[in-house]
């Protein structure tokens, strides 16, 4: 299972009710999302990160980010080594 939470105070992406209805995700509050193994960065029209998805195994995390690809939504940190912004994939509208 996923966890996931928006960042307080920063707007949600117009397509965030597609990510919500295409990922299986589970609501949980801010820390218990960054304590998972892999974290998703979704980022808003403005370019700020607003929601964070969590997953604990390398499928589950995989699984997401064909989820996230197929909504044509795109991974800023496919062709990067590592993180950033505390993120292993940081995906935005194209």
């Amino acid at each position: 299972m996923l966890k996931t939470t928006l960042i307080d105070g920063v707007t949600p992406a117009s397509f965030d009710k597609e990510i919500t209805g295409n990922l299986l995700l589970e609501h949980a509050d801010d820390d218990d999302v960054r304590a998972q193994k892999f974290l998703i960065g979704v980022r808003n029209e403005d370019g700020d990160i607003y929601r964070l998805i969590g997953a604990t195994k390398h499928n589950s995390f995989t699984n997401a980010v064909e989820e996230l690809e197929d909504l044509e939504l795109v991974d800023e940190l496919a062709d990067i080594e590592g993180t950033q912004e505390g993120c292993d994939a940081i995906f935005r509208d194209e």
